[in-house]
């Protein structure tokens, strides 16, 4: 009886590679397409096709060797070919390109090689336990290290990535792709600073290389340092006027910096114009929050998020951007459709088990009681320059923010990802969980550990909040809202620090949340059941928090108080910071500052009051975030 399931993907390559070597070309091509149809594209089948092209049609195995290192870029026998081909055809500079590449393949041990091609091909598996094997027999190689990192990064354990890349450097301190790749892995873990002193070393080798140069600019606008970052942008520009990709860049930083409509300028051309990425320009219009789209541009996405040319990541971008645009024009059900249709085309390219957050914060009830809090009283550094605001996404958190950054005593900066790296940092500390796992490793921490984190942090954290004068005010803020999870270590490391909890009506909040699309992070925010179950796992947690930690810890503020008693709230919040009242903390719109977050242009105008009650225009689709909330819409 023939299987209704399909050959596996090893079977029907390994079946084309005989039916090549059998001299039946035609065969292996044909086995080759129902290959492709079955599973998603991946290098060797693509070089394999070359292979069964290039005795008759030579521009079209070009084509195909082609494609096969750029989905693999470790396939040794597609280089050769392609550096064959390029020099029978005149193309001395792909020669030589195709030539080093084969050099550099051809110098790495047997298992490296074929590991990393299996790595690119997806079998992530195979590739692991042949990079472990070999260094185990062999000991350490940076080739080794630098695919092992690589491995880390895409799983999300980006501290290990670094160190990876870090002993790589020991190892061939010249090593230029291990330095590329730890700036990156740095700038994705928010370390600005060390990222842009990688990427300097980098451009003393290679000066003129343009993706050191944009990775200067992109680590300068990190730390907030836009005098800077802004000029080495405009370079860039000039030597390639027409690239969406750094116009999206520059958008970004002048949106950050309050040049609202050159932002409009710097996005839209990024928008019309990019074949690749055009979904993230016309996001990042609708993500300045103020930006109204004209017909013609709605007409534009509709046309292009229909197309079936437009790959997933530019169809959920455009999904979110038409979403805000047909609210705009007040067609809820239409723009209700999009916003459902880009939060489930998100929420399918990555895995996200809410189950994984609900254990740990179990476990932290149960752990970091009052009594254990209690035993370690005395721990930790003792400043209170820091002022925490926590919260859910969407809650009005940026307006706090920016209340406290317009008085004179406080510096805003931006959400510092310090405490959870630092989380991640003690979860690899105890591999195989043996003493727990978080929370329980913060029972092994010391009285001098937990000082020196807490110095440590504000040492890391100086950068961001230096003034534009060079100099530092007594407090700055920290808004990175997940750190609600992190209080248990939060309190032990700076005890004397404020937590703001600031707090929206759940269900206003909870939309507001699932029209977002995030630039990274938050992998919650795409289902209305994740968003219940994060709310729940967050309202439970501070409910906790507010038992076990000592009182005046943390200062609860509502959003909507905030807007219909601006004044009074703001009072409140100055009082249990410990600030004098300040005029210009009322006026806070006045403040001009850099905010990274998607309220960014909201904050710059005064108080907002129709915004409150936005999400009941979509009321009627709400029953999935209502019933997993658990709420009738009261706070």
């Amino acid at each position: 009886m023939q299987s209704d399931l399909p050959e596996s993907r090893e079977a029907l390559h390994r079946l084309a590679v005989s039916q090549r070597r059998a001299q039946q070309p035609l065969e292996a091509i044909e086995t080759l397409k129902r290959l492709e149809k079955l599973y998603p594209p991946f290098g060797s089948l693509f070089e394999e096709l070359g292979f069964c092209l290039l005795p008759e049609k030579v521009v079209n195995a070009t084509v195909a060797f082609e494609r096969a290192v750029s989905l693999n870029s470790c396939l040794l026998e597609s280089w050769r070919a392609l550096q064959d081909l390029y020099r029978g055809s005149g193309r001395a500079s792909d020669a030589n390109n195709a030539a080093s590449q084969v050099a550099q393949l051809a110098a790495l041990p047997g298992e490296i090689q074929l590991a990393c091609s299996k790595f690119f091909d997806g079998e992530v598996k195979i590739a692991e336990d042949l990079v472990r094997n070999y260094i185990g027999v062999h000991g350490e190689h940076p080739e080794a290290l630098r695919l092992l990192a690589k491995m880390a990064s895409d799983a999300g354990a980006e501290f290990d990535s670094e160190l990876l890349l870090q002993k790589a450097l020991t190892l061939v301190p010249a090593h230029e792709a291990a330095r590329l790749e730890l700036a990156l892995v740095l700038l994705k873990r928010q370390k600005h600073e060390q990222a842009r002193a990688q990427v300097e070393q980098l451009l003393k080798t290679s000066p003129g290389n343009r993706t050191y140069r944009a990775l200067l600019a992109a680590a300068t606008a990190g730390v907030g340092d836009y005098k800077r970052a802004l000029p080495l942008y405009g370079e860039l520009l000039k030597e390639t006027p027409q690239d969406p990709d750094l116009y999206l860049a520059v958008g970004n930083a002048l949106k950050t910096t309050g040049k609202t409509q050159e932002a409009a300028d710097s996005f839209r051309y990024a928008a019309q114009t990019g074949t690749s990425g055009f979904g993230e320009g016309f996001w990042a219009l609708a993500n300045l929050k103020t930006y109204r789209f004209a017909d013609s541009d709605v007409t534009l996405m509709r046309e292009r998020e229909m197309s079936a040319a437009t790959t997933p990541v530019d169809r959920y971008h455009l999904c979110f951007a038409l979403g805000k645009a047909l609210e705009d024009r007040g067609r809820f059900a239409e723009s209700f459709d999009y916003y459902a249709r880009g939060n489930a085309l998100t929420r399918a390219s990555f895995r996200y088990n809410p189950e994984t957050l609900e254990r740990i914060a179990q476990r932290q009830t149960s752990f970091a009681t009052a009594e254990f809090f209690a035993a370690r009283n005395g721990f930790g550094c003792e400043s209170s320059a820091p002022i925490f605001i926590v919260g859910l996404p969407r809650s009005g958190s940026t307006l706090v923010e920016q209340i406290l950054a317009s008085h004179s005593q406080v510096q805003g900066t931006l959400e510092l990802a310090n405490i959870p790296r630092l989380v991640q940092e003690l979860q690899a500390s105890d591999p195989g969980q043996r003493l727990g796992g978080y929370p329980a490793v913060l029972g092994a921490l010391s009285e001098a550990m937990c000082k020196g984190f807490g110095e440590k942090y504000l040492w890391d954290t100086k950068p961001y909040r230096t003034g534009s004068d060079g100099t530092l005010r007594p407090r700055f803020t920290d808004k990175m809202p997940n750190n609600f999870q992190y209080l248990d270590l939060l309190h032990l490391i700076l005890p004397n620090a404020k937590i703001i909890d600031v707090r929206r009506d759940p269900l206003a909040c909870g939309f507001g949340i699932f029209k977002q699309l995030f630039a990274n992070g938050q992998r919650f925010a795409y289902s209305q059941e994740d968003i219940g179950r994060y709310y729940r796992m967050y309202v439970g947690l501070m409910a906790h928090w507010e038992r076990v930690l000592p009182a005046g810890k943390i200062l609860r503020v509502q959003y909507e108080d905030v807007v219909n008693r601006l004044e009074p709230a703001v009072r409140r919040i100055l009082d249990f910071c410990g600030l004098e009242f300040e005029p210009a903390c009322v006026e806070f719109h006045r403040t001009r500052r850099t905010v990274h977050t998607p309220s960014s242009e909201q904050v710059h105008q005064p108080i907002y009051r129709q915004g409150i009650d936005q999400w009941r225009h979509y009321e009627q689709w709400l029953a999935p975030l209502k019933r997993t909330m658990a709420t009738d819409g009261n706070a």
